[in-house]
């Protein structure tokens, strides 16, 4: 008896893993479905503006007015050939950079200061929200007053940008860690570093990471509005530069690279995403 019951009890389990394999199986075959599926409506999306764009082009609206997918293609070709695309994208993916690099540590050591400080947290969180509740579109003239055009106003703009976004992201982190874990680090005598090293860190990457990728546009943003104001170098001049000769295939050129740029940080940011941070 005892050895027929061990029997059905092996052949149940072999069942169970078996249905668990098969399930796995179906669960990929979804996820590859799914994935097939947002791509090819991605490009059929792209496909129907692209081709939209161009057959109204002349036919419906004056090319001086919106250009065409073909000239903006063709300009882009030259710029790249000619090089004269590449001082003004380096010099936006400079500034893009190290307003990155500032912005979002400081951002992040702002949130978990704040965010562990109940006194800090009451002294400066009005302040944080009067300073982003500023449009920062207003400061980059002052910006460029105090620091001249060079590097240093745009950084400084993409800086503002950046920082009350990762801050916020991880305010909101500290707030929603699991104060239980607190306690048992708190129980076992674990000192500060070993609190923020086990728990704390580990329970902000995610926050962390969102904020990272919405930051990359909006440093996008910062830094090219910086450069339509005054500048002597980058996308945003370029822009800037062919808007005043109404070359309207030099902006939507220009307004290509910028896309393409964000896309390519975007896809970046997620492989990096995928391997700290794996779901």
């Amino acid at each position: 008896m005892t050895e027929t019951r061990g029997r059905a009890r092996t052949r149940l389990s072999r069942g169970t893993a078996k249905t668990d394999d098969a399930l796995t199986r179906s669960d990929r075959r979804d996820a590859q479905r799914l994935r097939r599926i947002v791509t090819l409506g991605r490009i059929a999306i792209a496909v129907l503006f692209v081709g939209g764009w161009q057959l109204s082009s002349e036919r419906l609206i004056p090319a001086f007015y919106v250009s065409s997918p073909a000239a903006v293609l063709e300009r882009l070709g030259s710029l790249i050939r000619t090089g004269e695309l590449w001082p003004h994208l380096t010099q936006t993916l400079l500034e893009v950079a190290l307003g990155l690099l500032i912005g979002v540590p400081l951002g992040a050591v702002l949130g978990v200061a704040l965010g562990f400080s109940t006194i800090l947290g009451g002294w400066l969180l009005p302040y944080m929200m009067a300073l982003y509740s500023l449009p920062r579109v207003v400061l980059a003239p002052l910006f460029i007053i105090w620091f001249g055009v060079g590097l240093i106003s745009k950084v400084t703009m993409v800086v503002t940008m950046v920082v009350f976004v990762v801050f916020y992201n991880v305010y909101q982190g500290v707030q929603e860690i699991d104060r239980d874990l607190l306690d048992v680090a708190k129980s076992l005598r674990a000192n500060r570093l070993q609190t923020l090293r086990w728990i704390v860190v580990p329970s902000l990457v995610p926050w962390l990471i969102t904020g990272l990728r919405l930051s990359i546009g909006i440093a996008l943003i910062g830094a090219v509005i910086a450069e339509l104001i005054a500048a002597s170098q980058g996308l945003g001049y370029y822009i800037k530069y062919s808007s005043n000769l109404l070359d309207v295939t030099g902006v939507f050129a220009g307004l290509a690279v910028i896309t393409v740029v964000a896309i390519a940080l975007e896809q970046l940011l997620k492989r990096i995403e995928r391997r700290v941070a794996p779901r």
